[in-house]
């Protein structure tokens, strides 16, 4: 993608606390625009329409996860290996492959238009690993990081919000209004992508304080996963329960809305999602005041046992009838999303840097997204299938009381194991910012 000689000076020349600023608005930005291209849809409900006796929806919500999940397995060596020259040029390319898929959605009939849903999830899955190539070791990384995350909370809620407005108001179908709302983010996403390929690579001191994060090798990439092996399977299993539970709650936030009473209101999506990324953003942001990386790394431990713990009880009071369905769903967002913004931004960062290990964020991120995807395709059809008598509601409350539980005890586990193999490898003495 061409540059702006002008611009690229200019940032160069920029102080630092400029450039995060910079580039978490334009990382947000652009992945802002990509959630209009994979999530419009789930805000229509298809109401009467099957196939094989599988309600619709289903088909077309677990079309594109299996989509979205092969392409986080593809991801593994494909963002882990890719050189940063190439990220701006393959983000754009990925999301108008997808946005040509939408096309044929809106042209082909039901039930056949399914298979444009797995083509369009497949090239949005590495949008993700692309966007925050540009932002991975910095001393900034957490704020930037956090800014980036609160995008795909509040831009679900919004695109959700277009979309059903877009049925509603403009009297679309069904079938082309991912279509339409996806155009109207074409300009936008080009313009931000453009923007964002302009950010300055890691300066001395973000290299000194985090490490250098180079395109890893098949070798490398090997040594990485064995040193670190029972931990990774302990948090990446915890990881897998709570990709489930939050998935299931943006895909089918229509259903659930509709129980409890508010499927006619296209701003309940913007609604609640605005004040849970805000609080997101503020708890996940302070981590940049921490300098000493292995402190950071373990504080993103508890933060993620307070957000399920935080899910837990509001579920609890949910049920018991002491809160209102709208405060549950704000809370049960907050929780959740206060266990997942980590793994997606400041997790797999501080590990890296704690240990100064030869990775990138790209790897260990899509080594876990590609199995958390592939649970929630299992759940998508166990609910189908063996828990088809349950509400969406009630269904949802008891997977968040399970997986709440386990999440909490896996994530303390694997927050001793790190810590004690932090003192076993003894990394380089870190510099009074590390």
């Amino acid at each position: 993608m061409l540059t702006s000689p002008v611009l690229t000076q200019k940032l160069q020349r920029s102080p630092a606390w400029f450039i995060s600023l910079y580039a978490a608005v334009c990382s947000f930005s652009v992945y802002f625009c990509m959630y209009a291209f994979r999530k419009p849809f789930t805000s229509a409900g298809f109401e009467g329409i099957s196939y094989l006796h599988i309600d619709y929806k289903i088909w077309l919500v677990t079309a594109q996860v299996i989509g979205y999940m092969l392409s986080k397995f593809y991801g593994i060596k494909f963002i882990s290996a890719m050189q940063g020259e190439k990220r701006a040029s393959s983000i754009v390319k990925l999301i108008l492959l997808s946005w040509l898929a939408l096309l044929l959605f809106g042209f082909i009939p039901a039930p056949y238009n399914i298979i444009c849903l797995f083509l369009n999830g497949f090239p949005l899955g590495m949008v993700w690993g692309l966007v925050f190539g540009f932002l991975e070791g910095r001393k900034t990384t957490e704020f930037m990081g956090a800014v980036l995350c609160t995008s795909f909370i509040f831009s679900s809620g919004v695109v959700k919000t277009v979309g059903k407005s877009v049925v509603l108001n403009w009297h679309f179908s069904e079938t082309w209004m991912p279509f339409i709302t996806g155009a109207l983010f074409v300009l936008p996403m080009l313009l931000f992508t453009w923007l964002l390929n302009h950010v300055p690579a890691p300066s001395e001191q973000d290299i000194k304080l985090r490490s250098v994060r180079n395109p890893m090798s098949s070798n490398e990439r090997k040594i990485f996963v064995q040193t670190f092996l029972p931990g990774l399977v302990i948090i990446v299993t915890t990881y897998i329960l709570l990709t489930i539970l939050r998935d299931f709650r943006d895909n089918f936030a229509n259903e659930l809305y509709t129980e409890l009473g508010y499927g006619n209101r296209p701003s309940i999506f913007t609604a609640t999602e605005t004040p849970v990324s805000l609080v997101v953003l503020m708890c996940m942001s302070g981590l940049i005041f921490v300098k000493n990386n292995m402190k950071a790394f373990l504080i993103n431990h508890y933060i993620i046992i307070a957000g399920y713990a935080l899910a837990l009880m509001s579920t609890l009071l949910f049920l018991n009838h002491l809160i209102s369905p709208i405060t549950w769903m704000i809370l049960i967002g907050t929780g959740l999303y206060l266990s997942y913004v980590p793994f997606n931004a400041m997790y797999f960062e501080r590990m890296i840097a704690s240990y100064r290990s030869k990775a990138n964020f790209g790897f260990i991120m899509y080594i876990a997204d590609s199995f958390g995807y592939l649970g929630t395709v299992l759940v998508l059809f166990l609910k189908e299938f063996f828990a088809v008598h349950l509400s969406w509601t009630n269904f949802f409350t008891n997977l968040v009381i399970f997986v709440s539980i386990i999440g909490m005890a896996g994530t303390f586990t694997a927050s001793r194991y790190f810590r004690k193999k932090y003192f076993t490898i003894q990394p380089p003495v870190q510099t009074s910012y590390g």
